[in-house]
C-alpha cells in the first residue's frame, strides 16, 4: 500500500481522490485550509495551506503527493509557485508528484488550438487555465530526478456535473477526449479511480495525461 498525501483533499476532486485511495486501503493524509467536520475512517486530516513552506515540506513525507488546489478566488496567482515548491520538496525527498491541472491546456485536435484558446472557452476560467498551464510548462522543464504526472480531466469535469461512479474511463495524452456525441465528461469518482490506478500501476512518468469517458 502507498502513502498518499492529497493537498486540497476536501475539495471536489480531492475528496473523491481521498475516498477512493482510502477505500483501497492506502495510507492517506488530506491537507486543506480547514479540517472537515465529517471525516472518513482511516484518513488523517491536517489543516494547512499549500502556500506554507512548512506544510509543503511535511506533505512530501509520502510515496506520492498530489495537488488538487484550484487557482481561483484568494488562491489566484498563488497555486503555480506553491505547487512548484511542493514539487521541489518532492524531488529532494524522492516522492512522486502529481497535480490535477484542468482541461484548458489540452488541444482540441492533434494540430488544433488549445481548448483555452478557442472562442468557446469561458473567459471566467482563462486565468485559472493559464496558471495551471504554467505549472505543466515548468514540470516539463525539470530534470529526470523529479517523477511527476499532470492530470487533465475531461472538459465537462466539475462539481456542477458530478456524475456517477462507473468504474470505466479512457486515458489520452495532450488532445481532448470526446465521446461519439462530441461530449467530454467524467465523474469525480471515476477521475479518482483513474488516479489511484496510476498510483498503483504507474504508466505516466513525467507526463501529462487526460481522463474522460
Amino acid at each position: 500500500m502507498a502513502r498518499i498525501t492529497v493537498i486540497g483533499g476536501t475539495g471536489y476532486a480531492g475528496a473523491h481522490l481521498v475516498a477512493e485511495a482510502a477505500r483501497r486501503e492506502h495510507t492517506v493524509t488530506a491537507i486543506s485550509r480547514t479540517v472537515p467536520d465529517e471525516q472518513l475512517d482511516g484518513v488523517t486530516y491536517r489543516a494547512g495551506s499549500i502556500t506554507d513552506d512548512a506544510v509543503a515540506a511535511a506533505a512530501v513525507d509520502a510515496d506520492v503527493v498530489i495537488v488538487t488546489v484550484s487557482p481561483r478566488g484568494t488562491m489566484a496567482g498563488q497555486v503555480a509557485p506553491a505547487a512548484e515548491n511542493v514539487a521541489r520538496h518532492a524531488q529532494r525527498n524522492g516522492t512522486r508528484f502529481g497535480i490535477i491541472g484542468g482541461a484548458g491546456s489540452l488541444r482540441v485536435a492533434p494540430d488544433g488550438p488549445r481548448l483555452m484558446d478557442t472562442a468557446e472557452f469561458p473567459d471566467a476560467f482563462k486565468a485559472e487555465a493559464e496558471e495551471l498551464t504554467d505549472v505543466l510548462d515548468w514540470l516539463q522543464q525539470q530534470d529526470e530526478a523529479l517523477d511527476w504526472f499532470f492530470v487533465s480531466p475531461a472538459a465537462g469535469f466539475g462539481a456542477y456535473a458530478p456524475g456517477e461512479a462507473t468504474g470505466t474511463y479512457r486515458t489520452g495524452g495532450d488532445v481532448l477526449l470526446t465521446d461519439e456525441n462530441g461530449q467530454s465528461d467524467l465523474s469525480g469518482a471515476d477521475l479518482a479511480t483513474a488516479i489511484v490506478d496510476e498510483i498503483e500501476q504507474p504508466v505516466h512518468h513525467r507526463q501529462r495525461f487526460t481522463v474522460a469517458y
